[in-house]
């Protein structure tokens, strides 16, 4: 069993560090990629629509964050920009996590469904015809659904379903390369922060598995890193 967790640690190390070494890569060709387009205009964004997709990270709350591993999170929103570059948005997010199998005392399936709507606040300026920030701030509200499933005997299994409602407050920052007029393509980073404490009864155990109350007794929170697509409906005259 020890050597079975080992070997899960390190393809775990392996696979955290082949995506992030993927998204740098990619994020260097879009670079150079982008740079050999000699026609792009200055965009003065007004109506767009965005689409985000990033693999979130569990943080702060270790049991959360040993146990329950992240594997995606995206967000459509729509955002308008003022001629100050002041923006407001409005979208949904889905994030899924998964029970880490190596990390819980009996093998257990099944995971972390959140769900929500949010409304996002941020100032979005072009600094060249070709790269652009948006720095802000997104707050909603999120319904949690643990959704866990773990052999009781041979013949039968118990489904754990746990709901939990909750805040939500995200700093992000884009760092955005245009393709053409109307499409830009961006480097995403995230820092939500939900307003719940994720407990060891969430995914069906009495047991606090090792952890102590005060590692619970932290407020759940992930950081994600992706990538986003923008579609600049038109351009102010």
């Amino acid at each position: 069993v020890r050597l079975q967790r080992k070997e899960s640690r390190h393809r775990a190390t392996f696979f955290y560090f082949y995506v992030n070494l993927t998204m740098r890569k990619l994020f260097f060709i879009l670079l150079l990629t982008v740079s050999t387009f000699s026609n792009a205009q200055q965009i003065e964004p007004k109506h767009t629509f965005n689409i985000e997709l990033g693999l979130p990270n569990g943080f702060v709350n270790k049991p959360f964050k040993d146990i329950m591993q992240g594997l995606v999170a995206v967000a459509p929103y729509y955002q308008y920009t003022f001629k100050n570059t002041l923006a407001v948005a409005a979208g949904i997010r889905y994030c899924y996590f998964g029970v880490n199998q190596f990390r819980v005392p009996e093998k257990t399936l099944g995971g972390m469904h959140s769900a929500g709507s949010f409304i996002k606040i941020s100032r979005e300026k072009f600094h060249t015809d070709r790269f652009s920030t948006d720095m802000g701030v997104k707050f909603g509200y999120t319904q949690n659904y643990f959704v866990t499933s773990k052999p009781l005997d041979t013949i039968s299994t118990a489904k754990v379903t746990r709901q939990v409602n909750a805040v939500l407050i995200e700093p992000t920052i884009r760092l955005a390369l245009v393709a053409d007029d109307q499409v830009s393509y961006s480097l995403i980073v995230g820092y939500a922060f939900q307003g719940f404490k994720f407990g060891h009864e969430m995914i069906g155990f009495e047991s606090m598995m090792g952890y102590s109350e005060s590692d619970y007794n932290k407020t759940t929170s992930f950081l994600t890193v992706g990538f986003g697509f923008t579609y600049y409906f038109k351009e102010r005259n």
